[in-house]
């Protein structure tokens, strides 16, 4: 046996072991590992926007690719990419040409109410393009613009996802060349009512607290709106550490999402307070020609959970009149509906803010 091995290393060849193992692996195209495992999502995106954005191509053509984009960027990874990508730009800039037609605006706010909606970090990457984008969505709500309902319906969203757990965006509406907050306050009387819902829910959003009130952040006193709050204790030293994430922001810094002093003092400042109040007590009639009474549960029911969070759990000061609008308005519900009428609020819920629109 061992003078066959002997005989086996001695006639073996060293040169052909050397070949077997550094033989040249075959390249296989990108394209067929593309039709095995399908393209990235990000060359997906880059494909549909530059679709969308090219005024060559047929309206339903970039309509569809606007659909298709917007169904990508549900995924939060996808949104957070607009920004290395270098997308918010294009897709504002479709909301500022004057060459868009309205179904191509009408996407593109869709895809971005959802880009940024729960997404602190998507909030801050389209916060930061120039123009700034809280006018541009402002305007299609203006009483001057001539957007149709579902336009005006998809910027109230976008508003919503931008705004929301942002007061960086929300000071924006104090903007005196804006008037961003009396914006929001005549889409209280939009003729399509459900624009008046999603302001009136965005309005509730916007005042809950996301901490318990206290002496950092005072309340509005009777005498008048309190709009700057004293600076935050520095962060414990000893917290944990913050992993670099979407909401990465809104841990380091608590603050930058609670929004409620800003629209406590807002609806107190802007009359949006009565507007809300009157939506109850005189409702405006809505439809294209008017042809609907004012009444709508759904918006009612947003506009008394509205009330309730500014009224009892940010405790803010409601004037004499305010309270007997209110005050009315309750009780001739609660007549018309055998008492049972709640507006989505528990009993004890109701009872507190009972109590506080009492004399």
């Amino acid at each position: 046996m061992q003078s066959i091995l002997r005989w086996s290393i001695e006639n073996s060849d060293p040169s052909s072991s050397q070949n077997a193992s550094h033989v040249e692996p075959r390249k296989i195209d990108p394209e067929i590992i593309d039709m095995i495992l399908g393209k990235p999502d990000s060359e997906l995106m880059k494909e549909a926007l530059a679709i969308a954005v090219d005024e060559s191509r047929d309206e339903d053509e970039r309509v569809q690719a606007l659909d298709d984009f917007e169904m990508l960027i549900e995924q939060i990874d996808n949104a957070n990419n607009l920004e290395k990508l270098h997308m918010w730009e294009p897709l504002h800039n479709l909301l500022l040409s004057p060459t868009s037609p309205t179904s191509l605006k009408s996407h593109v706010l869709w895809i971005l109410g959802t880009a940024v909606q729960n997404n602190p970090a998507a909030q801050h990457a389209y916060s930061q393009i120039t123009p700034p984008p809280v006018p541009t969505l402002l305007s299609f709500l203006s009483p001057a613009s001539t957007s149709s309902p579902k336009v005006r319906s998809r910027a109230v969203y976008a508003l919503s996802g931008l705004l929301k757990h942002n007061v960086a965006a929300v000071r924006q509406l104090d903007r005196e060349d804006e008037a961003g907050w009396a914006v929001l306050r005549d889409a209280l009387e939009d003729s399509d009512v459900t624009v008046r819902r999603k302001v009136a829910f965005l309005l509730g959003a916007l005042l809950t607290p996301t901490s318990t009130y206290s002496d950092s952040s005072p309340l509005p006193s009777a005498s008048g709106p309190t709009l700057h709050t004293s600076p935050p204790p520095p962060p414990d030293q000893n917290s944990q550490p913050v992993h670099p994430n979407s909401h990465a922001s809104m841990v380091a810094d608590p603050s930058s999402a609670n929004t409620s002093p800003l629209a406590v003092s807002a609806l107190a400042a802007h009359g949006i307070l009565d507007k809300l109040i009157s939506a109850l007590a005189h409702p405006v009639p809505h439809g294209a020609d008017g042809e609907h009474d004012g009444r709508d549960a759904d918006f009612e029911e947003k506009v008394v959970n509205a009330l309730y969070t500014y009224a009892v759990v940010c405790g803010a000061p409601l004037e004499q009149g305010q309270k007997q609008a209110l005050r009315a308005y309750l009780e001739a519900e609660a007549k018309g509906e055998a008492g049972t009428h709640s507006w989505g609020l528990t009993d004890r819920e109701l009872r507190a803010l009972k109590t506080k629109i009492r004399d």
